[in-house]
């Protein structure tokens, strides 16, 4: 049985109700989650790659991704690289170990969002994930899947 910390996952979401019109500065949904896919990557998979193969496989419509961590061997992320409308994506890649510290995002219609924090002895880095990062010793997501019903359309839409 889950706990309701778990089952009843606030987050800063796109409400039915709020499609039409402008957005709130503030919109939020509460979305019963129905069950968790814990994703395990192993190592040279590419970690786009890989949570696009899985949303699939298990035919996920609408989560949330609550966790991750392992590490890689090279990354490709992209961040926002202006502070005017519209955004620019400004993309870095690098080679080296890096542990994964943090994964997060939205799966919104079958769509993948997802960003990643990374550290080497060196530096934390992260950004939206792109394909090219890869992993080395292994890579576990935990993808909070919703109930039917839920509607992310928007979520992510920066023009809302």
């Amino acid at each position: 049985m889950m706990s309701d910390m778990i089952r009843f996952l606030p987050c800063v979401l796109i409400a039915a109700s709020s499609l039409a019109g402008q957005a709130p500065n503030v919109n939020t949904s509460r979305l019963d989650i129905a069950s968790v896919v814990v994703v395990r990557l192993k190592n040279q998979t590419d970690m786009l790659a890989g949570l696009q193969e899985a949303i699939a496989r298990e035919k996920i419509k609408n989560a949330v991704i609550m966790s991750g961590f392992g590490s890689v061997t090279k990354y490709h992320v992209h961040v926002v690289g202006n502070t005017t409308f519209p955004p620019k994506d400004v993309f870095s890649k690098e080679s080296g170990p890096y542990d994964l510290l943090t994964v997060s995002g939205l799966v919104m219609n079958g769509r993948l969002h997802c960003h990643i924090t990374l550290a080497s002895t060196q530096r934390v880095t992260g950004g939206h994930l792109e394909t090219g990062t890869s992993v080395f010793t292994f890579a576990v997501i935990n993808i909070g899947v919703l109930k039917d019903g839920a509607d992310l359309t928007r979520a992510d839409d920066w023009k809302w």
